[in-house]
């Protein structure tokens, strides 16, 4: 089979995928230092929401964010699909952006929605960054999780950021990691237009991995000392052992952007809510299906959602 290869696999529904578009409903809402999040509603009517954090340099028009929308709303449930900090097509206010342990804007759009009055329960699906986002927030509550948030899912997630950006720096990964840096010059390029003293974009054109781009731009602009203090704080693999809702994470086996220590099959072993599964195959947020308009994880998902109501 053609898509037994893991590249395949990975690029296969972002090049290929036919997808409906979602009737989405923008809302605007303002963070406590002044900035925006603008969150994407898919609105049924319910009185369940599912929060849908994408990936990396996504936004909630990706396919596989849109994949998500429509099998949770074909089963009854309202979607908000979070576009992180500069995400929504147009850059945020504020020098600081969105990273992969930033956790406070997920509890704003949370604390948002409870506040609404209008759902009973709460429910987190994130994809690779926005699934680090999702685990490391549910950890960090812990039993302090604001009670209407009932579950989380994770898919295609680098747990361990220190080991995980070894792995996408290597040779096989290149094609990803060039797509990367170039999407996170073009957004530091807008934002040097409202800081031009903060951000200096000179010799850009020799960074070619997540170290140097995380030394340069993203640990000084979040208030870490360094790449690797910022990559072990914000990994959620040390926040796992506290998460007190049902959690699914699922993590392919042929994930080419992840390291074995992302696999945390000790933590899931012991774990009263945690639930790791690890299919053979994937790649990253793949998981084609030829037979299905929807894909495995998006099946997968609303089961395992349901059987948290």
């Amino acid at each position: 089979m053609l898509l037994r290869n893991r590249h395949l696999m990975t690029i296969y529904p972002t090049l290929f995928r036919r997808i409906k578009p979602a009737a989405y409903e923008r809302q605007r809402i303002t963070t406590d230092d002044g900035d925006f999040l603008d969150l994407d509603f898919s609105v049924r009517g319910s009185d369940r929401v599912v929060v849908i954090l994408h990936g990396l340099e996504g936004d909630a028009s990706r396919k596989y964010v849109l994949g998500m929308v429509q099998i949770f709303n074909a089963a009854g449930f309202d979607t908000v699909s979070m576009n992180f900090r500069g995400c929504s097509g147009e850059p945020n206010k504020q020098l600081r952006f969105y990273h992969s342990g930033e956790t406070g804007d997920l509890d704003a759009v949370v604390q948002h929605i409870a506040a609404l009055e209008k759902y009973s329960s709460i429910h987190l699906v994130g994809f690779s960054l926005g699934g680090n986002v999702t685990l490391k927030y549910l950890g960090e509550k812990g039993t302090l999780l604001h009670p209407r948030v009932k579950s989380g899912v994770a898919i295609s997630v680098p747990c361990d950021l220190v080991t995980s950006s070894t792995e996408l720096a290597k040779p096989h990964n290149s094609i990803y990691m060039n797509r990367f840096i170039r999407s996170l010059g073009q957004k530091l390029a807008l934002k040097q237009q409202l800081y031009p003293e903060a951000i200096d974009l000179s010799g850009f054109e020799l960074i070619k991995n997540f170290r140097q781009f995380d030394d340069r731009y993203t640990a000084p602009l979040h208030g870490f000392p360094d790449a690797l203090e910022y990559w072990r704080r914000c990994s959620s693999l040390g926040f796992l052992h506290r998460i007190s809702v049902p959690t699914l994470l699922i993590n392919a086996k042929d994930d080419p952007f992840l390291s074995k220590e992302c696999y945390p099959y000790e933590i899931a072993a012991s774990h009263p809510f945690l639930y790791l599964e690890t299919p053979e195959r994937g790649g990253h947020v793949g998981f084609v299906s030829f037979r299905d308009y929807h894909y495995w994880t998006e099946k997968r998902a609303l089961e395992f959602t349901c059987s948290c109501l």
